[in-house]
């Protein structure tokens, strides 16, 4: 409580130190005694702004066009030939084998590779070229029926 007491006392004071300042200042400026202003001010004369520069507009340049390029070669799409359909080659070719679905297997997956099947049950298979020649399995023997 006494702390509130004190903060009244020192905000009441410094109100009252302010006005009796205030009015102090006042009282002074009531007191000078205002200079008056020459009757005549020289008024200095400017010289006139040099003339603008003329704003010419760049010469207009005609626009560049891109070079026509040719139109690429029209060339067909690569031919591939006729799809071969192995399933039905591959069943005549194995019919005869003692493992038939290994035979065909085999020969389906020589077929999409090689997209040849040999004529017959058995041999022949020069006649599908080193495709089909060629191709073993892991074990180094021929692949393809």
């Amino acid at each position: 409580m006494a702390l509130k007491s004190i903060f009244f006392l020192l905000a009441s004071l410094l109100v009252v130190t302010t006005r009796v300042l205030s009015t102090d200042e006042e009282l002074l400026m009531e007191a000078k005694v205002p200079v008056p202003a020459p009757a005549h001010s020289p008024v200095k004369v400017l010289p006139p702004p040099p003339p603008p520069f003329p704003v010419t507009p760049p010469p207009a340049v005609p626009p560049v066009k891109p070079p026509v390029l040719p139109p690429p070669p029209v060339t067909p799409p690569p031919t591939k030939p006729p799809p071969i359909e192995c399933t039905p080659l591959c069943v005549e070719r194995c019919k005869l084998h003692s493992r038939k679905k290994l035979c065909w297997r085999a020969c389906v997956t020589c077929c999409n590779r090689c997209k040849c099947v040999p004529p017959g049950t058995y041999g022949n298979r020069e006649k599908c070229g080193k495709c089909y020649t060629n191709m073993t399995t892991r074990g180094g023997k021929p692949k393809c029926p």
